[in-house]
């Protein structure tokens, strides 16, 4: 029987507690084969060596991945002080060291400098796209890809332990596109020092927690159904931000095809993000524009 003939629709987010060794690709593969799913997505990057959240949208979840990579997210961290790698993390090369050591209080004056809407150039050991090819594919050839400052929003920035005179421990929330990997390289040139992050777990991302995660090393043991029943998310919680209104079975019908629905509601402002829903099903994400949602996704019937 072919792979086609296996695959069903399935809808809906599988909340995954990503091990150490395995990237973000192969384990939404895993968990679609194991769903037998016709589509699956995640919703942002998880490095291979990190752990933690990774939400996998299935089927229709997947037109709503954007929403939860704009969202915030939370991580804990562990930096190495005294050495500077060129991957960022411990599984590079030793490019620097220091035998320099900055005070608990040093370290929480700097930390000051990375909150709020802070400039961070990406690792050359990521996924960002140079010339049409992935930075570190050119670092892997021993090329210097050229990445440039980006913006990123940094919620809150802590020092939650110091285990030891070369590792501290560190909880950030952060908004879309930060790398952890680059908050501990900065950090440890602001200090003097270098560092690198050598442990680096999401607790959550959006409205995805670890309070709801199944372990990747259960999705082969239990049973689908049992997956299905208890940890399959309903598509909407990634549209929490969002106002949800209520349509009528015409209006349902208007946006499913693609076409402006009149919305009854003062709620909203002109050109305000919202979905609609009937009879509890979400049919539609759109714009709300003199009356009308204006649908820019638009959702079928959930299985």
């Amino acid at each position: 029987m072919s792979r086609n003939t296996k695959e069903k629709d399935v809808d809906g987010w599988i909340v995954i507690d990503k091990p150490e060794g395995i990237t973000s690709t192969s384990t939404v593969n895993r968990v679609r084969r194991a769903l037998t799913a016709k589509k699956a997505g995640h919703a942002g990057t998880l490095d291979p060596e990190a752990t933690g959240v990774l939400a996998i949208a299935l089927g229709e979840a997947t037109k709503t991945i954007q929403y939860v990579t704009d969202d915030l997210k939370a991580y804990a961290f562990t930096i190495r002080l005294g050495q500077a790698t060129d991957t960022d993390d411990a599984t590079g090369r030793i490019i620097a060291t220091s035998k320099s050591r900055p005070s608990d209080s040093e370290i929480r004056a700097i930390l000051e400098c990375f909150i709020g809407n802070i400039q961070q150039v990406p690792p050359k050991f990521s996924a960002i796209r140079v010339n049409g090819q992935r930075a570190y594919h050119l670092a892997r050839r021993g090329k210097n890809p050229y990445l440039t400052a980006r913006s990123l929003w940094v919620e809150s920035l802590i020092m939650a332990n110091r285990q030891d005179n070369d590792h501290i421990d560190l909880e950030m929330t952060c908004g879309k596109g930060g790398y952890v990997r680059a908050i501990a390289r900065d950090l440890g040139e602001k200090l003097g020092c270098f560092g690198h992050v050598c442990r680096l777990r999401r607790l959550w991302s959006g409205p995805f927690s670890l309070k709801t995660a199944l372990h990747l090393s259960s999705i082969d043991k239990l049973d689908k159904g049992l997956i299905l029943e208890n940890y399959r998310l309903p598509t909407e919680v990634a549209l929490l931000r969002l106002r949800e209104l209520k349509c009528t079975a015409e209006g349902a019908i208007k946006l499913q095809n693609g076409n402006p629905a009149a919305i009854n509601t003062d709620r909203l402002k002109f050109g305000e993000q919202c979905w609609a829903s009937f009879e509890g099903q979400i049919v539609a994400i759109g714009k709300f524009m003199n009356g009308e949602l204006h649908p820019v996704r638009v959702f079928q019937k959930p299985t």
